[in-house]
């Protein structure tokens, strides 16, 4: 068996045939597929700055196995993160996960990596896997739906209209489509609270600036992504306070949105900001993209805050998911 590298400059045929076997891999899973541009976003660029790696095993002009590696080089130097390690149903039981996971820990290593960290659905044969590979478990996870096809519209409207005197010293504003250079800067402090939310063990916080949003911010209209955003301001002095956003993929929209990241930064907590933010984009996005049917969230399991506001909007839970993690010290192999 031989593990290839993938030429990601730029992506070609073998990336392709790796989105294809991990669609295979995923096939019974609940939830949107995951397009190539999609796929290619996150495997063969993620964050600015960051290395990325992919490999693949090919069998008769296919590929049927093989992962994806990012190298985090602003922070979390430490880290290596494997991204859609997959086997295609067929050819499973034969060794080829055991040998990527060896590979995946010896690439990482040789680039003075000590920490792997991967993630797969709860309660599934890859939980498992990565048990018996030498992960432990570190961050619980949970995607959530919230079904436009069935919501109760004016049950929304009366939250947010409920939600909205406590929020009173703040306004809104709304944009379609990558920020304007002009909110960078405030988009990097608004990043920059996300670390307070919830994080698997041994990760440092994660820094933004203007520079770094103005890269992501143009990756999202490369890679196909409808991007339909809010920022709530505090009125007195114009100071940026909360944030929240919701991805349409262009290229295989397939009835899906996608809850991004919503952030409350800490000094203006206590005003319903989250769950106005969240309300008000909805409600907006449900008028811009009628075709879409659902939208689907992931949280981690230990965020009540935010889990509490989602199922108040009448999010469901779809399923659960584990993020893992495995020494890769030299002396531990």
């Amino acid at each position: 068996m031989e593990i290839q590298r993938i030429d990601l400059d730029p992506p070609g045929d073998l990336l392709a045939g790796l989105h294809a076997a991990f669609l295979a891999a995923l096939a019974e899973l609940p939830g949107p597929r995951m397009s190539l541009p999609v796929f290619t976003a996150m495997v063969a660029r993620g964050f600015p700055g960051d290395m990325r790696e992919a490999w693949a095993v090919v069998e008769d002009g296919r590929v049927v196995a093989g992962y994806g590696l990012g190298l985090p080089t602003t922070d979390n130097t430490h880290l290596g993160v494997v991204r859609s390690l997959v086997v295609v149903p067929e050819r499973r039981r034969r060794g080829l996960g055991r040998a990527l996971v060896a590979h995946a820990a010896d690439r990482a290593r040789t680039v003075g990596r000590r920490l792997l960290q991967a993630e797969t659905p709860s309660k599934d044969p890859a939980d498992g896997f990565a048990r018996a590979m030498g992960f432990t478990p570190s961050l619980g996870e949970a995607r959530r739906v919230f079904d436009l096809r069935t919501a109760d519209r004016s049950r929304l409207e009366r939250m947010l209209a409920a939600a909205e005197p406590y929020a009173s010293g703040y306004r809104l504003e709304q944009w379609a489509g990558p920020a304007g250079p002009e909110l960078h800067a405030d988009l990097a402090l608004l990043m920059e609270g996300m670390n307070d939310a919830p994080q698997a063990d041994d990760i440092e916080d994660m820094t933004w600036d203007a520079e770094r949003i103005r890269v992501m911010e143009a990756m999202d209209a490369e890679f196909a992504q409808q991007t339909y955003s809010m920022i709530a301001r505090r009125a007195a002095d114009g100071a940026v306070a909360g944030y929240t956003r919701i991805y349409v993929d262009r290229a295989e929209p397939d009835g899906w949105g996608r809850q991004a990241d919503t952030v409350v930064l800490g000094e203006h907590r206590g005003h319903r900001l989250g769950l106005v933010l969240k309300l008000a984009n909805l409600l907006w996005f449900g008028e811009m993209e009628p075709e879409v049917e659902r939208i689907i969230t992931w949280n981690a399991t230990s965020n009540s805050h935010m889990l509490a506001i989602n199922e108040a909007m009448g999010f469901e839970l779809l399923d659960e998911w584990c993020e893992w993690q495995r020494e890769i010290h030299p002396t531990t192999g």
